[in-house]
């Protein structure tokens, strides 16, 4: 059997703004003294002149970049996505989102697979702090094909939008000629009717390879990609809820206002059903190897196998 191949999309992330800035010269990248790590650094080689290092003031660098865009440019806003969407949250909400401006911002080395860095840089709250910004758009991309698709289309959507991408390279699962990309959309991977996995980001790879865990003990469950969290699919959501009874959620997030937490505001309003949380249980990360850490956390295909096989004896499925 070939090996899987492997991508970091913060890969991705750089290779699609040096693709895109071939197309279009309104594109302009913003980073923080981090190209090297976001990647960005490949686009600075293309394109030295649409490249700007704004230095260790990420506050700063979206005050920039909502200044070029309200000049009519498309800035791409690059860090960490603990400084991205943490150091400079009152910025991003103020400059970028109050006016509604065209900024667009990567944000690398998301969760706990950051690793070695630690609970300082193992942001697991960004897209809590993004989902509340009115007019956001929030992608967590599962792969480097995905990766690719949304910063396309993040460039030709209207409006600010947060980017999530890692450090750790993962498996390429959207590698398929039907693959389709659409903002608020997501994606029923796998087919089943005794449950459902609502994934995102690195964790749905993690959540088919559970799925077919599941599947040889005779369990068969939906896996679903949401690579967009806000706006979600909640016609998806809601007909996953109705056909299967039980939803689980898996993200490398916390677990508080996340994707769990925007799938359980849109069943709670629109079709209550029983919901599991799978992701990081109010606690701060730790330094260790990312595989080490996404086990520990119990965001591996194993513990994610476990968590769902145990919910048919303790989570009695609802239905209509």
């Amino acid at each position: 059997m070939s090996e899987v191949k492997k991508i970091a999309t913060r890969e991705s992330y750089g290779k699609a703004l040096a693709a895109l800035g071939k197309e279009h010269d309104d594109i302009v990248v913003l980073d923080a003294d981090l190209a090297a790590a976001t990647k960005t650094s490949i686009f600075k080689k293309g394109f030295p002149d649409r490249f700007i290092d704004c230095g260790i003031a990420e506050g700063n660098m979206m005050g920039v970049a909502a200044g070029l865009a309200a000049a009519g440019k498309v800035p791409f806003a690059s860090s960490f996505a603990m400084f991205a969407a943490g150091r400079a949250f009152e910025q991003v909400r103020n400059s970028v989102g109050y006016p509604h401006l065209n900024v667009k911002i990567g944000a690398s080395h998301a969760g706990i697979s950051v690793g070695e860095d630690g609970a300082t840089h193992q942001c697991n709250e960004d897209i809590a702090l993004m989902r509340t910004i009115p007019g956001m758009v929030v992608i967590s991309p599962s792969d480097d094909v995905e990766a690719h698709a949304a910063v396309k289309a993040a460039y030709e959507h209207k409006g600010p939008v947060y980017l999530r991408f890692g450090r750790l390279a993962v498996p390429v699962i959207n590698d398929q000629p039907d693959y389709k990309f659409e903002l608020g959309k997501g994606i029923t991977l796998k087919r089943g009717n005794d449950a459902a996995i609502v994934a995102t980001g690195l964790c749905v790879s993690a959540s088919l390879e559970a799925a077919g865990k599941l599947e040889s003990d005779g369990i068969h469950v939906r896996v679903i990609n949401i690579h967009t969290i806000k706006p979600l699919d909640e016609e998806l959501i809601i007909a996953a809820a109705k056909e299967t009874g039980r939803i689980i959620t898996v993200e490398e997030h916390s677990v508080i206002g996340g994707l769990g937490s925007a799938v359980c505001d849109c069943l709670g309003e629109n079709y209550p059903c029983r919901v599991l949380k799978i992701g990081i249980n109010d606690v701060y990360g730790e330094s260790g190897p990312a595989p080490v850490l996404l086990e520990k956390y119990g965001l591996d295909a194993s513990n994610i196998y476990r968590r769902v096989k145990n919910i048919f004896q303790s989570m009695p499925k609802d239905r209509d």
